[in-house]
């Protein structure tokens, strides 16, 4: 593993076979399961800020609440990568994990990113699997 100065907030619905996959890699990591598994969404996001870790969550809230908290903090959005892969198991989830990790872990700091996996009818196609990044500059959000 190259050291991409990544640092992770793991949300407690992620689970634990993808928190500890990242410690294992050795990336510093830290998991709401074991600082408060009930913690708010808000107080998360204040963690993440001050140790400048990106969220790791499958929590469709986190969108807003990043957009919103970018513009009352200072200093750079440490990013959130939002997990929506349908019906995923603990160990699909932390094969995305690892496999956005492995491939975009250069492009993810500092971006809003949201993983989908969706199925298809289409046997052609099986299902659909896709990244979308985003990064806050001046406080707009812009594709990349």
């Amino acid at each position: 593993m190259k050291n991409t100065g990544l640092k992770f907030l793991v949300d407690a619905g992620v689970g634990k076979n993808a928190e500890e996959h990242l410690s294992h890699k050795g990336y510093d990591t830290k998991t709401v399961r074991s600082i408060n598994p009930h913690m708010e969404d808000e107080e998360i996001l204040e963690i993440a800020f001050s140790e400048k870790r990106m969220v790791i969550t499958m929590d469709k809230d986190f969108g807003e609440l990043v957009y919103h908290s970018a513009s009352d903090k200072t200093g750079e959005n440490p990013g959130v990568l939002l997990l929506r892969p349908e019906d995923a198991g603990r160990e699909e989830k932390k094969q995305v994990v690892a496999e956005i990790i492995e491939k975009y872990s250069e492009k993810i700091k500092n971006c809003f990113c949201v993983y989908m996996k969706v199925s298809c009818r289409d046997a052609r196609c099986a299902s659909l699997r896709c990244i979308f990044m985003f990064r806050c500059e001046c406080n707009s959000w812009r594709f990349i």
